[in-house]
């Protein structure tokens, strides 16, 4: 009854509170550290696919080990996706117990260690371990920065600044693309492209250490006794001043604390696996893990694997060259990202969603029409490839990530948003890995076909199970979905 008047009164303030103040110059070092970690995931994305060109080339590998078998290639190409999937088993384990800002320096430190590893490989071998070692950064980095994002940042615009953070993982992606392409005549020219990523994990580093831990994860540890709560509280209110500015008024401060232990009272211990699979942690868990499984599964990976030869039907020169291709379609989605972070504080996560995935389901039934009967009509493979990156962009990209980031109850967050970012990784693997099969068994129209099927299921679970959840505290989401 009691835990009950508190959910109560959590969802009534979220009529009745005021609008907090805050320094933009304070937000910004806590949403830029923690997503840099997120730009050296897209830049692995866009290094790799220029690196292992360079990789292979008798004339430009400066190895004498350049004649990689297709297994190998492909070892490499997704050996950082295998290490963010054990990335994601070590977050589940030491999450909580390391804290976000630790769990982001670790993150940190396994990139620098990777990139090294990766410029400095004198054998395949070595590159396959740096290449792991450097996905253990991206599951550290992919699960950490988002909740340091949104237990950080003020609920006004915690959607735009985690949405922001898939901004800046497109942008990696372009960084690069763009390093490949200035690397890739150059003899050895693959070090230089994985090497990149050192010099800005340091900036990770040094930014997360200078940077105050979260106050609902000091909150949190201080109700699970392992912490002073009075010396607990007093570093949670320290770490707001730093995070809000100094224009902040104290009783705002004190109000935040306050609400956070409110919806801790009933935590005296640590969260165990199984409560992870009750109640409100169930439906957080129901409606993160469903909204990254179909982040994956309705084609993402697919569709980009062929906008090389659609541009090239339709005649553009930049075709020619796949690295100018992958240029194009990154500032494209760069630019519908952007149009995302603009909207989702104002226009909320559900209309995004819908509109989205709306967007996306007409695009793979245009692109499955266009490999059944319509391959003469290259216009139309060109905008339906654009329809769908555009409405990927919209919903699916960045509001996956916000969403998992903000309705996971307090007490099993960590663990339960690892369970999600494992779950991604996995399906992002499975689907890479089932789209050759896939298309010589249903064909590339009855494969995009199948994505578009998947698409509306994906629709009506976004129209049935997601919640909105704008203008809302952690603490008020946690409370709505308790009710």
């Amino acid at each position: 009854m009691k835990q009950a008047d508190a959910h109560t009164q959590l969802l009534e303030s979220s009529e009745l509170k005021e609008t907090k103040s805050y320094r933009w110059s304070s937000v910004i070092a806590p949403f830029l550290f923690p997503a840099l970690g997120g730009l050296l995931y897209g830049y692995d994305i866009g290094a790799t696919s220029s690196a292992s060109l360079s990789l292979e080339s008798s004339s430009l590998s400066g190895t004498n080990w350049y004649d990689l078998s297709s297994l190998q290639i492909g070892l490499v190409e997704s050996g950082s996706l295998y290490g963010a999937l054990i990335g994601s088993l070590l977050a589940f384990t030491l999450a909580d117990f390391l804290g976000r800002r630790r769990e982001l320096i670790s993150a940190a430190a396994f990139y620098i260690l990777g990139a090294g590893l990766q410029a400095g490989a004198s054998s395949f071998v070595f590159l396959l371990t740096g290449r792991l070692v450097y996905g253990l950064g991206i599951g550290m980095a992919m699960h950490g920065a988002p909740m340091y994002i949104a237990e950080t940042c003020p609920e006004e615009i915690r959607g735009t600044l985690v949405s922001m953070k898939e901004g800046l993982i497109v942008l990696g992606m372009l960084l690069g693309y763009l390093t490949g392409y200035l690397t890739v005549d150059t003899v050895g020219g693959w070090r230089i492209t994985y090497g990149v990523g050192a010099p800005i994990a340091v900036v990770v580093a040094v930014g997360m250490w200078w940077l105050p831990s979260s106050p609902r994860w000091l909150l949190l540890r201080a109700c699970k006794g392992k912490a002073d709560m009075k010396v607990s509280q007093e570093k949670a209110m320290a770490a707001l001043r730093r995070l809000r500015g100094k224009e902040i008024e104290e009783h705002a401060i004190s109000s935040q604390v306050e609400e956070t232990l409110q919806s801790l009272q009933s935590v005296h211990d640590e969260a165990s696996f199984l409560e992870i699979f009750e109640g409100s942690s169930l439906k957080a868990l129901i409606i993160g893990g469903g909204l990254v499984l179909f982040q994956q599964i309705t084609g993402q990976p697919s569709v980009l694997y062929y906008a090389a030869s659609i541009f090239q039907s339709a005649g553009f020169s930049a075709a020619s060259d796949a690295t100018r291709v992958s240029v194009i379609l990154g500032f494209f989605k760069l630019l519908m990202t952007l149009f995302a972070v603009w909207k989702v504080d104002k226009l909320g996560r559900r209309p995004l969603l819908i509109g989205g995935v709306s967007g996306l389901i007409c695009a793979l039934f245009l692109l499955a029409l266009y490999y059944a009967f319509a391959q003469g009509a290259s216009a139309l493979a060109v905008v339906a490839l654009l329809l769908y990156v555009g409405s990927y962009q919209v919903s699916f990209g960045p509001i996956s990530w916000l969403m998992v980031s903000e309705i996971f109850p307090l007490r099993t967050r960590g663990r339960a948003l690892s369970i999600a970012v494992l779950l991604n990784f996995a399906s992002n693997a499975v689907v890479t890995f089932a789209f050759s099969p896939l298309k010589e068994l249903l064909g590339t129209a009855g494969t995009f076909l199948m994505f578009g099927i998947i698409g509306v299921v994906a629709l009506l679970f976004v129209i049935f199970k997601v919640p909105e959840t704008k203008g809302l505290s952690l603490e008020e989401i946690e409370a709505k979905l308790s009710a």
